[in-house]
């Protein structure tokens, strides 16, 4: 996807501070796109555990690693997609999208992820959200 390009339906961006892209999908086609063709092997992919929610992904400047403060902003942001919203604290899995794949034959939104960490947050508000939400052009 180039940068002028609009990104699919059923997908979000958020921008976070330090010039860091949040995407978050939100439906099984968007995970499915986030995951295998939006997200690039740096990425990180989060992703609340053991529920459904939005696969997100953590776009970095190039050659920056997230430090805890983004991730932790980024995990957030995946229980907030999530049937989890409502929660308190959340386990949100963690890893690079490079250690993400599908499982041949399954339906969409599913994956298999290796080399995660887990992330315990709680779901940003709506609110705080508001402020970071990219509007399409």
């Amino acid at each position: 996807m180039r940068p002028d390009e609009p990104l699919p339906s059923g997908i979000v961006e958020y921008a976070l501070p330090g010039n860091w892209q949040v995407f978050a999908g939100r439906t099984d086609a968007a995970n499915d796109y986030l995951s295998f063709n939006l997200a690039q092997p740096s990425d990180f992919w989060l992703h609340i555990r053991g529920m459904p929610g939005s696969h997100v992904i953590l776009r970095a400047p190039e050659d920056h690693a997230p430090d805890r403060k983004t991730l932790e902003c980024a995990a957030s942001i995946a229980a907030f997609h999530s049937k989890a919203r409502g929660a308190g604290t959340v386990s949100v899995s963690c890893t690079e999208a490079r250690f993400v794949s599908k499982p041949t034959g399954a339906k969409p939104g599913t994956v298999v992820i290796r080399k995660e960490r887990t992330l315990k947050v709680r779901p940003i508000t709506e609110a705080a959200l508001a402020g970071m939400r990219r509007d399409p052009a």
